[in-house]
């Protein structure tokens, strides 16, 4: 097994038609859960729409130290997923405000660090951006995870796709194949992205 901190070259990393979520990292003690314990938690409520994906790259947050904040620079396969409560996930903080709320419990593979960081610019707050592994692989700043070119067509197509694979939940919104672009933008919760270009 590779440590989680092995340089990966883009060859052995992730396919360039893989589906990837880019997620809040919100502190070292998420990422040490991600990393030992091979699992990511987000709250259902806060959660995207589409969490059938292929990989996680992580956005780590002002909770790092400077010279790791604002940035992306690990990725995990995903494994699988279930709804669970934070009490069920974090069973030391059965006082917590949220203990008893459901959470999305991620499954992932081994913790991996992209050939170069991808640096935030302009972009400081991050909620939730899809993406495919070429334009992860190629980027250097958030920006550039954003596709906005004729390869957005793909990452619509994925999209639906695991929409109609119930990718969310057995709910009747997951069933819905036949949506415009913007009515998927606006299902999937883009939350304070401007993606429009």
């Amino acid at each position: 097994m590779l440590p989680y901190n092995y340089k990966m070259n883009s060859q052995n990393l992730i396919a360039g038609t893989a589906l990837v979520l880019v997620a809040v990292m919100n502190s070292p003690r998420d990422f040490e859960i991600a990393r030992m314990l091979g699992w990511y938690r987000n709250l259902l409520r806060n959660a995207p729409k589409v969490i059938d994906v292929d990989n996680l790259a992580f956005y780590q947050t002002s909770g790092f130290d400077k010279e790791e904040t604002g940035r992306v620079q690990y990725i995990a396969n995903v494994n699988g997923h279930e709804l669970t409560t934070r009490s069920e996930l974090l069973v030391n903080e059965q006082d917590h405000p949220r203990a008893n709320e459901e959470y999305f419990k991620i499954q992932l593979g081994l913790l991996r660090r992209l050939p170069n960081p991808i640096i935030a610019t302009s972009w400081k707050r991050i909620t939730f951006l899809y993406t495919t592994g070429k334009f992860l692989l190629e980027a250097n700043i958030v920006n550039d995870l954003v596709i906005r070119s004729d390869e957005r067509a793909l990452l619509w197509q994925a999209l639906r796709e695991r929409i109609g694979g119930n990718a969310y939940g057995n709910s009747e919104e997951s069933k819905v194949l036949d949506v415009s672009e913007d009515q998927l933008m606006e299902f999937l919760g883009y939350l304070g992205l401007n993606l429009s270009n």
